[in-house]
């Protein structure tokens, strides 16, 4: 993908409850990483999008902050910790200059590399580097081209060229990424409308130097 996801879509898809990618609980692979043990010390939960992320590791005693450029995800992303009773930390920031004087340990992206085009992936790498403590490690999820699936989708070329400064990418492979395939989507996957889809994905690791 060469241009950046225009970011009225996802206000509105946040706004007429048909985002994707909200699925009403963290995925598969993010919870894997966390029984693990890949994540630790302070959080960046960057484009946290509805929150389920970041509320699963609150609710789990990490010290972690999403962030969102959107406010109306924002918003959402607080109703639902309040609806579980979970004190989470949110804030309305955008990931490609990120303000926060917090550093962290541990960065989690669940499906935003991928919105990125080339120039925007650079800007977003060098921001993480500048929140990231030496040594923190950022866990990319993003869905990959290698199959059929939705939204756009990238090669791990591309993980590989962004994380090639002030990085160490210590590990790429194919993961899956579950998402709600609507519309030409659903169609494309063979499935009714709505209906809950694991598609390619790529789980990357890369540590800050």
């Amino acid at each position: 993908m060469d241009t950046t996801v225009p970011r009225e879509i996802f206000d509105s898809a946040y706004e007429n409850g048909t985002a994707p990618w909200v699925i009403g609980e963290p995925q598969p692979a993010v919870v894997e990483l966390e029984r693990t043990g890949a994540i630790r010390g302070a959080v960046l939960d960057a484009g946290t999008g509805a929150g389920e992320h970041t509320i699963h590791l609150a609710e789990l005693g990490y010290d972690v902050l999403g962030v969102d450029f959107s406010p109306f995800a924002v918003e959402q992303a607080r109703a639902n910790a309040r609806a579980r009773g979970v004190e989470a930390r949110f804030e309305v920031a955008d990931a490609l200059g990120l303000g926060t004087q917090e550093r962290f340990d541990t960065v989690l992206d669940s499906a935003l590399f991928h919105v990125f085009g080339a120039e925007e992936r650079q800007r977003y790498t060098r921001s993480l580097h500048a929140v990231c403590r030496p040594g923190a490690v950022v866990h990319v999820l993003a869905l990959s081209d290698a199959e059929p699936g939705f939204g756009p989708r990238i090669s791990d070329q591309v993980i590989r060229d962004a994380f090639a400064d002030g990085w160490e990418l210590e590990d790429l492979r194919p993961s899956r990424y579950r998402g709600i395939a609507r519309g030409d989507a659903a169609e494309g996957l063979g499935l009714p409308d709505g209906s809950t889809a694991d598609v390619a994905a790529w789980l990357a690791r890369a540590r800050r130097l």
